[in-house]
């Protein structure tokens, strides 16, 4: 190989002249601020620096495979290469319609000194927001099935930051969040986000991951600022099994000047590939509502009996409500058989509706309303069993207009060993997504796999969970109001969030007759936020199929639900107007079909007062702005519901003064005015 673009060799300092003795590598993001340099003296280490101060000092990269000596030193540089990228690609649907790609790419290639002399290429992009590098071990004489035992990906920060994490958990990532600095912190699931000593902030993730082990941080041994890869393992110990030529995912580490840069970086996305579905005119952004709460709430039941929620009545009433309302989906839980055996293998047949629920009728109704059956699949873990009948299950769904499919895996894989983050579960939920892009169905799945930007590549992958969200509201002693603020900061970073807001009765006093049905439930659950909080958050958490999730009686003659009949869920352009993790954020959206904005604005437990300027909005255009905020008296704790709605006309030059109270928020759309 040779230099592609001889503008940008400054870049590039090497240290000796002969490409066999070469021993380090640097380069630059396109806007200096961000340095990597690669060396190869002892072993491969890399180093970031961020405006000249070092950031990651040098860490180890390289493999262990059993069967094999580790791939990680004695190396030789054969050949290297440096491009530039500077681009820019349109979403199918998302936070922006158009992003930006650009990046400066240095491509190392390896080689043994002694023995078989195997070879492994790395990969480093550098962009104005961060660094994404990933490992290639070629198609070689000497190497053909690789079985990984470790990878040896290490991430030794300079300083003590304090970090916004959950703890490594193979199975879950439905965690409340922690506040602490990186010597207290001894394992993590990504993204974990640091805010440094400096006042920049980080995130540590991974990007396009497919065919591989999901990552985990662990603490190294004898550094208490340093953390290693900690890949998921299959039952018999081995991380990653493939074969020769291997990619394995991009490690990310996202490093801005501040904290609204973070929330708007794309790199995630950017590192994964482009579109490969020809036709995505089928896949439709939508807003829904569903038959899911009550189940929650333990008013009704997923199984039949005298509560059974899944009822054909039931559904219809839902449809006719979206129907009214500009909503454009219904979620139906427990409509198939199975349910009574939960906990047993293989309890679903995926396809049997309960004798009250008629199927067809009610997917033909829904087609009549145009409205969309979003399908639901539970698993209850049993993985392979729904992956054997994917075609079987998703052409029925085909045949019935179904265009959207909720997935489920709550419980632990019946397969014996497996986790739901490593391999075989990655795999197995990509074969889902390129499965249902057959049959032109969307996804949301839920109990997954962390979202990597895989959105990109296959748009029908929508949405998922990964996260502490509404439901534990319902049964448990609830998310803290922090929890919405620390969110956008950490799990949105990897990709949208089917959170499921808008629980309109607070104190679930339209809720009777609950039933308790698990050990988490201590008669004390209720949500703890306002009814504002929950209208901002269809803003701040983004979802391109975003649930109003509370029962329909209690959207009825409610003048709050006006905002959620107008917010869109794709969107032209987005930006954060201020922000503290663990306190509070404000982010405006704009409409990708009209001249509309949106505002979402909360914060947690304390009130808080903010002065903005309304300049993201045109200059030429006077708005109409519709206030959702919390009434004076309003509190999260004592008095959540009580919300008012204030109009009045702004434009660009508009200073704003938005109050918040104790836990609550204020949600606003801006309307240009013909005038």
């Amino acid at each position: 190989m040779k230099l592609k673009n001889w503008h940008v060799t400054l870049l590039l300092m090497l240290t000796l002249i002969s490409c066999s003795s070469k021993k380090t590598l640097k380069i630059e993001s396109p806007n200096n601020k961000i340095k990597v340099s690669i060396n190869t003296t002892k072993g491969i280490y890399y180093a970031v620096n961020f405006k000249d101060a070092v950031l990651i000092k040098p860490s180890k990269l390289g493999y262990e495979f059993k069967n094999a000596n580790p791939l990680s030193n004695n190396f030789i540089i054969t050949d290297y290469n440096i491009t530039q990228s500077n681009t820019k690609w349109n979403t199918t649907w998302g936070e922006n319609s158009v992003i930006e790609d650009n990046y400066n790419q240095l491509l190392i290639c390896l080689q043994e000194k002694d023995g078989f002399k195997r070879k492994l290429n790395l990969y480093f992009k550098v962009y104005n927001d961060g660094v994404g590098f990933r490992y290639e071990i070629p198609k070689q004489k000497n190497i053909d099935s690789i079985l990984i035992t470790q990878e040896l990906t290490e991430f030794n920060f300079v300083k003590n930051h304090s970090g916004w994490y959950i703890p490594a958990n193979f199975e879950s990532y439905e965690t409340l969040y922690k506040n602490a600095s990186l010597s207290d912190i001894k394992s993590a699931n990504t993204p974990i986000t640091l805010e440094t000593v400096a006042g920049n902030f980080i995130s540590i993730h991974e990007a396009n991951l497919t065919n591989y082990a999901g990552m985990t941080l662990k603490k190294s041994k004898g550094d208490s600022f340093s953390f290693k890869s900690d890949l998921v393992p299959w039952p018999d110990g081995v991380k990653v099994k493939t074969k020769t030529p291997m990619v394995s995912p991009w490690r990310t580490i996202q490093i801005t000047d501040n904290a609204q840069d973070l929330v708007e970086s794309n790199l995630i996305l950017n590192l994964n590939e482009p579109n490969k579905i020809e036709n995505v005119s089928w896949v439709e952004p939508m807003k829904y509502i569903g038959i899911w709460w009550g189940m929650h709430l333990g008013t009704q039941t997923w199984t039949l009996g005298k509560r059974h929620g899944a009822t054909t009545e039931e559904t219809k009433k839902y449809i006719d409500f979206a129907n009214k309302h500009n909503i454009k989906g219904v979620l139906v839980e427990g409509w198939n058989t199975g349910w009574e055996n939960w906990g047993k293998k293989d309890a679903f047949d995926f396809v049997t509706p309960y004798e009250d629920f008629n199927l067809k009728e009610v997917t033909n109704y829904a087609t009549e309303k145009n409205i969309a059956f979003i399908g639901h699949v539970e698993t209850g873990g049993a993985a392979q069993s729904f992956e054997n009948k994917l075609d079987s299950i998703f052409s029925m769904y085909q045949k019935l207009g179904v265009k959207a499919v909720k997935t489920g895996y709550a419980g632990g894989i019946q397969t014996k060993g497996q986790f739901h983050h490593g391999q075989f579960m990655v795999n197995h939920y990509r074969e889902v997504v390129k499965t249902a892009a057959k049959y032109k169905i969307m996804i949301n799945a839920h109990e997954p796999i962390k979202p990597t930007g895989i959105r990109r590549t296959y748009p029908n992958m929508m949405t998922r969970e990964g996260v502490r969200g509404m439901e534990w509201n319902a049964w448990s002693s609830g998310n803290p109001p922090e929890h919405y603020t620390i969110l956008p900061f950490t799990r949105a970073l990897a990709g949208p969030i089917d959170y499921t807001p808008g629980i309109f009765d607070i104190l679930y006093k339209n809720a009777k007759n609950r039933v308790k049905w698990n050990d988490l439930d201590d008669g004390t659950s209720r949500v703890n936020t306002t009814l504002a909080k929950q209208l901002a958050l269809f803003v701040i958490l983004y979802s391109p199929m975003q649930m109003a999730s509370d029962l329909i009686e209690n959207y009825e003659n409610q003048p709050a639900f006006k905002f959620i009949e107008d917010i869109p869920t794709d969107w032209e352009f987005s930006k954060m107007i201020n922000g503290k993790i663990g306190d509070y954020i404000i982010i405006v959206r704009k409409d990708k079909n009209s001249d509309d904005w949106f505002l979402g604005s909360i914060t947690d437990e304390n009130k808080r007062e903010f002065n903005i300027e309304l300049n993201f909005l045109d200059n030429n255009k006077t708005y109409v702005a519709e206030i959702y905020t919390d009434a004076k008296t309003a509190d999260w704790k004592t008095n959540p519901t009580e919300v008012e709605l204030i109009k009045k006309e702004v434009t660009s030059r508009t200073n704003l003064t938005i109050k918040l109270v104790a836990g609550g928020g204020q949600a606003i759309r801006f309307s240009p005015i013909n005038k």
